[in-house]
């Protein structure tokens, strides 16, 4: 694996395990797409760091049960905005 991808995949970890951010946001942060983080954080981290992969998952894990709140949060929030 090429030094440049072992750096980007190791920033992106310690950025998520630092701020619980969701892989959409790292993606952005970053400036990749959110397929490249997926790939980074479950196949490269594995290899790179089990340790960090483990928190890493952790926090995945949180951020997709919780996604359908967030959803809805937004949605109620965007027709709020046009209302008033």
């Amino acid at each position: 694996m090429d030094q440049f991808i072992k750096n980007r995949v190791t920033k992106e970890a310690a950025y998520i395990i630092q701020t619980g951010v969701t892989i959409r946001e790292v993606a952005k942060r970053f400036n990749i797409s959110k397929s490249t983080v997926h790939k980074d954080l479950q196949e490269r981290l594995k290899i790179i760091s089990p340790k960090n992969y483990r928190l890493v998952r952790e926090i995945i894990k949180k951020n997709v049960s919780i996604r359908h709140i967030k959803g809805g949060e937004t949605t109620k929030q965007k027709y709020t905005k046009k209302v008033r």
